[in-house]
């Protein structure tokens, strides 16, 4: 695991580094990723527009920026991303917003089609959903996880499906809608509860 997670770390982007690739792409009418279709590059124009509101409106909560401090020792947040993923747009900003709290914490994207032997340590339900967040150490041990999308929208998802048996047109709007609303407290809140309990293992 650790010589894959290190062969990924040596093609990673800052977040603006991130942010640049996709405008460049963009501007190229196209998507990150080896598949192209209009689809993907239509989504990835509206992450884009999505992601620069959100980094001018997001907010961290005081309890956030309380919890974000207490993280000590150095941390990589490694997430695997692509550009045209709606989830990925919706909570990278947060991500980011927060990783720029603390100077022990370094964030680092990598794309997701480029980095398959790494996205496949970490499948949800064996799928290879992003955005996922992967916590190291700096003996690049793997102290937690995050991803694709907050606790409360997962349980959305499987309450959806379940249901319905898919995901559709109707339920991914839905899920925007609910993002729009949550204002990044919900992934914030995630976040809060993965520190709070890294130190009750330490204890």
């Amino acid at each position: 695991m650790k010589e894959i997670i290190t062969k990924s770390l040596e093609n990673t982007y800052t977040y603006l580094e991130y942010k640049n690739l996709v405008k460049h792409l963009l501007a190229e009418g196209k998507s990150t990723g080896p598949n192209q279709s209009e689809a993907l590059t239509n989504y990835s124009l509206l992450n884009d527009k999505r992601m620069k509101r959100l980094d001018k409106t997001i907010k961290l909560t005081e309890n956030t920026q309380l919890e974000i401090a207490k993280v000590t020792a150095p941390q990589t947040w490694l997430v695997i991303t692509e550009g045209w993923c709606g989830d990925a747009a919706q909570n990278l900003p947060v991500i980011a917003k927060m990783a720029s709290l603390n100077s022990n914490i370094e964030l680092k994207l990598v794309l997701r089609d480029e980095n398959l032997e790494l996205m496949d340590l970490f499948l949800t339900n064996g799928g290879r959903s992003i955005p996922k967040l992967i916590i190291l150490d700096n003996d690049l041990n793997v102290l937690n996880t995050w991803g694709p999308r907050p606790s409360i929208a997962t349980k959305m998802v499987a309450d959806y499906k379940e249901e319905h048996g898919v995901l559709d047109a109707n339920f991914k709007q839905d899920l925007q809608v609910w993002y729009n609303k949550d204002k990044g407290k919900s992934t914030q809140n995630d976040f809060v509860e993965m520190i709070q309990k890294s130190f009750v293992k330490e204890a």
